[in-house]
């Protein structure tokens, strides 16, 4: 898989700018807040339907401007899809090869990235929230029963928590047993479908970190789920007083969360920031592996800005990966190890919101 052509309109700093993209490395140079990590972030729009960098889509539209516009061409193996993602000030439309998508959810699949920033690196010391999401956006992509589970379980989890904020004004225990009824039964489906992602990325990442760290270092990648399958049921029917108290759902999904062991220690608590960013590294290398399996072909690597944070062993490690998979990089300069690496495809500079 990879992109041949991408256009945008109006879409953060860029007001019209169109370039052909190598199957193989892709590096857009430039200094800080030229428009480098745009490029990634409208590519990464039209595979997950969502901005990494903000949840208010409309921040993407330039300034002045009613509405952004994105037109990808990505070429797979036997086929290749034109996607067009427009965003207007209330909300975003999707077409595929000119046919509007009614829920965003079929976008899944169409385009597959995996994206690589100096952000993520702080994923072992985020909130749980942060994992989840990292959980979330890499299921979705390849997984489309699981995205379906996952909005109807947070759509019932709104309900559920809007049920039991007027419970003490206006007590109806039937309401509440039809949504809890519903809300275990998404809830299970993503429990299973994210322990069982987790034990294939642990088993993948497990193979990785050991390669990085010669053989000293053995990665252990540990679901914490908030709630077991077998027994949500029972633990919803038995917290139901406490959340008519607190007006929230004190069990499920929406609270698990992952951890990282290193030779069975907690990396968050004991790890090396080196030894944190090589199980971070370790982490989205699996990515890679996991989706290429899957899918029956590599998804796209983003690297936004990463390369300045990994030491040259690290770089080389990952460019060890980039082999038939279309990268791009952005950088304020070219590190060494990528011309070390193979050979580069296209370099751009980008300067004010013009690629050249």
């Amino acid at each position: 898989m990879y992109i041949q052509e991408l256009a945008l309109n109006n879409f953060r700093n860029y007001g019209e700018v169109n370039i052909q993209l190598d199957k193989g490395i892709n590096i857009f140079k430039g200094d800080n807040a030229q428009g480098k990590t745009n490029v990634l972030e409208a590519i990464y729009l039209c595979a997950t339907a969502r901005s990494h960098r903000t949840s208010q889509e409309k921040e993407v539209i330039k300034w002045n401007e009613e509405a952004a516009h994105i037109t990808l061409d990505v070429q797979k193996r036997t086929f290749n899809d034109k996607i067009d993602f427009h965003i207007t000030q209330k909300g975003k439309a999707v077409a595929i090869n000119k046919l509007p998508v009614a829920k965003l959810g079929e976008l899944f699949g169409t385009l597959t990235v995996v994206m690589f920033s100096p952000e993520d690196l702080q994923l072992i010391k985020k909130s749980p929230k942060e994992r989840r999401r990292f959980i979330d956006i890499e299921l979705c992509q390849f997984n489309k029963l699981y995205y379906y589970a996952l909005k109807q379980y947070y759509k019932v989890l709104k309900q559920r928590n809007n049920a039991l904020k007027q419970y003490q004004q206006n007590p109806n225990p039937d309401m509440l047993d039809i949504w809890d009824m519903q809300y275990v039964e998404y809830a299970k489906e993503v429990i299973q479908r994210r322990s069982e992602f987790i034990q294939e990325i642990n088993e993948v990442a497990k193979k990785i970190h050991a390669n990085i760290s010669g053989g000293k270092e053995d990665l252990e990648v540990v679901y914490e789920p908030n709630v077991l399958e077998a027994n949500i049921e029972e633990k919803v029917a038995r917290y139901r007083q406490k959340d008519i108290m607190t007006q929230s759902s004190s069990v499920g999904p929406h609270r698990d969360d992952l951890k990282f062991l290193i030779n069975g220690m907690d990396v968050k608590v004991y790890g090396s920031q080196g030894q944190q960013r090589t199980v971070v590294l370790s982490m989205k290398l699996a990515e890679l592996r996991l989706m290429q399996e899957n899918l029956g072909e590599a998804p796209i690597l983003l690297l936004d800005d990463v390369l300045s944070e990994l030491d040259d062993s690290r770089q080389k490690y990952l460019f060890s990966y980039t082999e038939n998979i279309q990268t791009l990089i952005t950088c304020t300069g070219v590190e060494q190890s990528v011309w070390n690496s193979q050979k580069v495809g296209k370099l751009y500079n980008v300067v004010k919101g013009n690629i050249y």
